[in-house]
């Protein structure tokens, strides 16, 4: 399984966006949204506020590759 942080950065990026607009649509500093990135686990309230500025369901990203796991 990819690291939360490691597939936020992915989408950002995806979506061409900078690191700066990340962290003002979060109401953090740059440092931040860096510290995001590293992360292997992030808190469910803080993943669903990403989720929803960056409108991408990271949840069923997780769910779906939960179910592969278990049904492989």
């Amino acid at each position: 399984m990819e690291p939360i942080g490691k597939l936020i950065k992915q989408e950002l990026e995806r979506q061409e966006r900078s690191v700066t607009w990340f962290a003002k649509k979060l109401s953090c500093h740059r440092t931040n949204a860096y510290d995001i990135f590293a992360r292997d686990n992030i808190d469910l309230t803080l993943l669903i506020r990403i989720s929803r500025i960056l409108h991408h369901n990271f949840l069923k990203d997780l769910s779906d590759e939960v179910e592969e796991d278990l049904f492989s």
